[in-house]
């Protein structure tokens, strides 16, 4: 119940009242919790854009709920091993309020009598990185610091994945998400697990603090059970990548600048050659903005690809979606 209560209270915003738990007495811990999250993980900040964000693999089924936590310009965790999930909201509401990532995990730690246990990593929005180790974590175990990141990993085939991640990240000139994502490759590739592959989760949000929960998400993806969760999770953020450039186009449109917006959603056709949604509402943008003739090879091309969409067509002038023209529609609708 008291999970709940906290949970519920960080997803309001009432961080003030989560800090009252994260620093009460009533923290200490009576039990070890036995969700055995063993696993390797990676939090990290960009330093140019401040995004926040972190990302995990395990041979155990939904990692991503529990393990990976992180609040637009406030800092991420990662909480695993012998996992005591409240790591994640407490130590977010700490760091909200102004604490360090490392006095944020001490502060955690002190309160926790099973601590040798816990395997944790806290990065904030100022690029401080906190990381601990229990004694009692299953080997082969191990964590790195480096500059504006830490990785922590257990119960792997060795300890040399954690370097492994660490020199990914470092030499990787991607954005924030695909640093993370060479790191967690690189750990697979190192021996990774040594119970195998099954889970694996990444989230990334804005790094402007006082975002809302519902803007500042910029990825958030779980490949919840899967034979290769690395090269799922790499495909999805491919996607995720090209969706988001159709949510610019989206933007773009809002504000009235289309030649940006076309330009986004071309973009994203070229990022998702095989996705015919991106497809069809670039050519529905060209119609209804007068640019018939630039959308009707688009319009082909996507009925091509799934001919619903062709029935979709003449429902769209009801929403505003494209002009209530008779004339204009069946000419779309007619196209072979």
């Amino acid at each position: 119940m008291r999970t709940t209560i906290i949970l519920a209270m960080i997803l309001q915003g009432v961080a003030t009242t989560a800090s009252s738990f994260a620093f009460g007495a009533d923290f200490k811990r009576d039990n070890i919790a036995l969700r055995p999250a063993h696993t390797y993980s990676i939090v990290a900040r960009d330093p140019v854009s401040g995004q926040l964000g972190a990302a995990v693999q395990s041979h155990w089924f939904s990692v991503g709920k529990d393990v990976i936590w992180a609040q637009p310009g406030v800092g991420a965790v990662a909480t695993q091993s012998f996992i005591e999930v409240s790591y994640g909201p407490l130590g977010l509401a700490a760091m909200a309020e102004g604490k360090s990532a490392k006095d944020s995990l001490q502060s955690l730690l002190n309160k926790d009598e099973h601590q040798d246990v816990r395997q944790v990593g806290m990065i904030d929005a100022n690029g401080v990185t906190a990381v601990h180790t229990g004694d009692k974590a299953i080997i082969a175990h191990c964590n790195m610091l480096g500059e504006n990141f830490t990785v922590q990993a257990n119960l792997m085939e060795n300890a040399t994945v954690c370097k492994a991640m660490a020199d990914a990240f470092s030499t990787s000139k991607e954005d924030l998400a695909g640093r993370m994502m060479a790191a967690l490759e690189a750990a697979q590739n190192a021996g990774g697990d040594i119970r195998g592959k099954q889970s694996a989760a990444m989230l990334v949000v804005e790094g402007e603090k006082g975002t809302p929960v519902w803007k500042g998400r910029l990825v958030d993806l779980r490949v919840e059970d899967s034979v290769d969760p690395i090269k799922e999770l790499s495909r999805l953020l491919k996607v995720s990548r090209g969706y988001t450039k159709m949510t610019q186009g989206d933007d773009f449109m809002t504000v009235g600048e289309v030649d940006k917006a076309l330009a986004a959603y071309a973009e994203a056709e070229v990022m998702m050659p095989e996705n015919h949604e991106a497809v069809f509402w670039h050519a529905a943008t060209l119609a209804a903005i007068g640019r018939v003739d630039e959308s009707l090879p688009l319009f082909r091309k996507a009925f091509a690809m799934h001919p619903q969409w062709r029935e979709l067509v003449p429902r769209l002038p009801a929403s505003g979606l494209l002009p209530d023209d008779k004339c204009l529609i069946d000419k779309i609708v007619s196209l072979q």
